[in-house]
């Protein structure tokens, strides 16, 4: 099959097959027929940002998918603009061109903040919504059709989130024409998308397999009211249970600092707290996933990595490990976490990986954080937030500032 008569269909702004050959013909001639091509930080783009955030705000759409209002708290029109104000520097910032972004199946809100962000620097862009993806993504894309009625025609000119099949003719002629790929997936993902060339001029932007974890000091924790312990469990628990624990900044082991005393009786409540975290906020595991999970965990003690494994129902699973360098980056199953001991917080940095993405945390300083980010020198961790805060999108990921990585630099010198 040629690319001229390849199919996708389109989903946004109004839903319709088309060929790839004339998707691509849309878009490059579309800006300039709609009223003139965008700037980095368009007044217009901005607008229909702001308004598609509200609309997710609303109380029945926070309601039925409560995952959407941290989308729409990302895009505030104050947040929108302390993005655009970040860029200003001695060169002028202009768009990048055409920007094809390719998300997970698994996390259905990802698309929408790097969409969002390359949007707003101006670009034209074409989002690959997988057919797998979920009822998340169904309501997202409803509510941006939603939004367009009172945009500026240029953004329907200028955006397009599509759904096809898996095609190498189609990925093929994205792939060739767009100057920024923006591939978000495991390895594999990663590198079955790297077989199909880029123009000469255009380069990749990845976001691989990646995994996270908690460190939190067992004094710390011990010495909180109940009221602050019972925060942070309900925090713990939205950074993992939403996505099924699936999401790249999801945490999956935790590290006790201090002493052995304190690590027990730490971890020992704050698996209760968990528990009961878990039950209020109504998460619940199929059996299927169960069984999973006992069959991983079991797994982990029977290769000599786990003392001890300990089950509260379905939904929750702890694992005692044999020490800190046993600590498991794959995914034991929605709910499974792997708790350690250190002594210090330092002893992180001969521990830490270069897939380690997100280490959120509870009782240390800023300073202590700092060090230890500088002794990890980029060796891994390029997030260290509070725990509760792991799944906050923030325009610099995984290290890399996305607007600038969606702008150009032109240098204009009188």
């Amino acid at each position: 099959m040629t690319p001229a008569a390849a199919l996708v269909e389109v989903l946004f702004p109004t839903a319709r097959p088309v060929t790839v050959e004339a998707l691509l013909d849309e878009l490059s001639s579309g800006a300039m027929l709609s009223g003139g091509t965008l700037r980095a930080g368009d007044g217009r783009m901005r607008d229909f940002l702001a308004a598609f955030g509200r609309r997710l705000l609303t109380p029945e759409s926070a309601r039925r998918h409560p995952e959407l209002a941290s989308l729409g708290f990302f895009l505030r029109p104050g947040e929108l603009a302390r993005t655009v104000d970040g860029l200003r520097g001695e060169h002028l910032r202009v768009p990048r061109g055409l920007i094809l972004h390719i998300p997970p199946a698994n996390v259905d809100t990802v698309f929408v903040y790097s969409w969002a962000l390359s949007a707003l620097m101006g670009n034209r862009n074409v989002v690959r919504l997988s057919p797998r993806a979920g009822a998340v993504a169904s309501t997202i894309v409803r509510t941006l059709q939603e939004t367009l009625a009172g945009a500026d025609p240029v953004v329907a000119a200028t955006q397009r989130i599509v759904t096809y099949d898996r095609s190498d003719v189609v990925t093929a002629a994205l792939s060739a024409a767009c100057d920024l790929r923006v591939i978000w997936g495991g390895d594999r993902t990663v590198a079955e998308i790297r077989r199909h060339p880029l123009a000469p001029h255009a380069r990749d932007l990845t976001f691989p397999d990646r995994s996270s974890f908690a460190v939190i000091r067992a004094a710390a924790w011990l010495e909180a009211p109940p009221g602050t312990r019972e925060a942070v469990a309900d925090g713990f628990a939205s950074d993992s249970y939403w996505f099924d624990q699936a999401a790249c900044s999801s945490p999956r082991t935790v590290f006790w600092v201090g002493s052995a005393a304190d690590c027990d009786a730490a971890r020992a409540d704050f698996t209760t707290c968990l528990a009961r975290a878990v039950k209020r906020r109504g998460w619940t595991v199929d059996t299927a996933m169960a069984v999973e999970k006992r069959v991983a965990t079991y797994g982990l003690a029977a290769d000599g990595a786990a003392d001890t494994v300990g089950f509260h129902g379905n939904t929750l699973a702890s694992v005692v490990l044999a020490g800190p360098e046993a600590a498991p980056r794959r995914w034991l199953g929605a709910g499974t976490f792997a708790h350690t001991r250190l002594g210090a917080l330092m002893e992180l940095s001969g521990l830490v990986r270069r897939r380690d993405q997100t280490m959120a945390h509870f009782g240390f300083a800023r300073a202590e954080l700092e060090e230890l980010a500088e002794s990890l020198a980029g060796r891994g961790v390029d997030r260290m937030v509070p725990v509760g805060g792991a799944l906050s999108f923030h325009r610099v990921w995984d290290g890399v500032d996305l607007p600038a990585e969606f702008t150009r630099l032109v240098t204009v010198t009188g």
